[in-house]
């Protein structure tokens, strides 16, 4: 009477009731009244567990390495799992009678440390370092193939990697490797920027330098068109002075040519006029003085006539007794000088 007692589950626990070593019922979240003397429950639960994991292995350059993560799975065949692993309960249906239930996590763990610890150690440091999704794709891939786990009666949920991490010491190594490479780089990229900005100036040099030399080649050009554009202009002042010259020289010969004609016609003309003075001459010499003198007088002004009238008056002054002169007539004749 006092062995009955009660016993409830929650929906997610699986429960297998067993009378004197008999299954009488199982499934989940069953409640029912059970002498704890000759009734002995399973209870297993079926909700999702998660494990946490720190794993230490040594890479294949035997270096120390620390992987940790998280693993869930859960329990989808509890009568496997049941037969494999003692899930009772103890008489106050509360606590398990061993230990049974926490070595189903180890058993899942130690087989994802396992195939873990084949990749870790047949990878070097650096690349171990950088293995978490590969080895979250691997783990998941290779537990959901293994027959300890299907026996169990396990699926596994998820598989995650948080961390995989050398030693402090190594770790520091690496830090300041690492800190070195991009010193290098940072050094190596000044570098660049230094050479760049060499390479940079040297191109504006020579970009300078080609204007100076494309102006000097045009300032060159200039030059000898101008020096050609005077010699040209040289070269037509010069023939332009030749035919001058020619023109000249043209011109003087035909004023030499004008002079000796103008010459050789003054001779001739003067030649004629002697010719005529001597024939005119001879006619005179020839004439009577006094014809000579009425042609004189013939071809003289009246004051001409007058002054030779006065000038012979004045020739014969000793033969003239007496002579009078109106002033008349010399007004007259001081009139026609000053009109002259």
């Amino acid at each position: 009477m006092f062995n009955l007692k009660f016993f409830k589950a929650d929906p997610s626990t699986f429960v297998i009731r067993s009378v004197n070593g008999h299954v009488k019922s199982q499934g989940q979240g069953l409640s029912f009244w059970y002498n704890s003397a000759t009734t002995s429950i399973a209870a297993l639960p079926l909700s999702a567990q998660e494990t946490p994991f720190i794993f230490n292995f040594q890479t294949a350059d035997f270096q120390s390495l620390r992987v940790q993560g998280q693993l869930s799975f859960q329990v989808s065949a509890p009568e496997k799992t049941a037969g494999v692993l003692n899930f009772v309960l103890n008489r106050d249906g509360k606590t398990y009678a061993t230990d049974d239930p926490m070595k189903l996590n180890d058993r899942i763990v130690r087989a994802a440390q396992t195939i873990i610890q084949a990749e870790i150690q047949s990878t070097p440091l650096r690349r171990a370092l950088l293995l978490s999704q590969s080895l979250v794709a691997l783990v998941q891939s290779r537990l959901s193939q293994q027959a300890a786990l299907e026996a169990l009666g396990i699926t596994i949920l998820d598989f995650s990697v948080t961390a995989i991490t050398p030693t402090p010491e190594t770790a520091r190594a690496l830090e300041a490797e690492a800190r070195e490479s991009l010193l290098k780089e940072a050094d190596d990229a000044i570098y660049a920027r230094r050479k760049s900005s060499v390479e940079q100036e040297r191109t504006i040099k020579e970009a300078e330098l080609e204007t100076d030399l494309s102006v000097q080649k045009k300032e060159q050009q200039i030059e000898e068109s101008r020096l050609e554009n005077e010699r040209a202009l040289l070269r037509e002042q010069a023939a332009m002075a030749q035919e001058r010259l020619a023109a000249e020289i043209g011109e003087e010969q035909q004023r030499q040519t004008l002079v000796s004609l103008s010459a050789d016609n003054q001779r001739v003309q003067s030649d004629a006029d002697a010719y005529a003075i001597e024939t005119k001459m001879k006619a005179y010499r020839e004439l009577p003085v006094e014809n000579l003198k009425a042609l004189a007088l013939s071809r003289m002004a009246p004051e001409q006539l007058m002054a030779m009238a006065f000038e012979s008056l004045a020739q014969n002054a000793g033969k003239i007794g007496e002579l009078n002169i109106a002033p008349d007539m010399f007004s007259q004749m001081m009139k026609k000088v000053s009109k002259a």
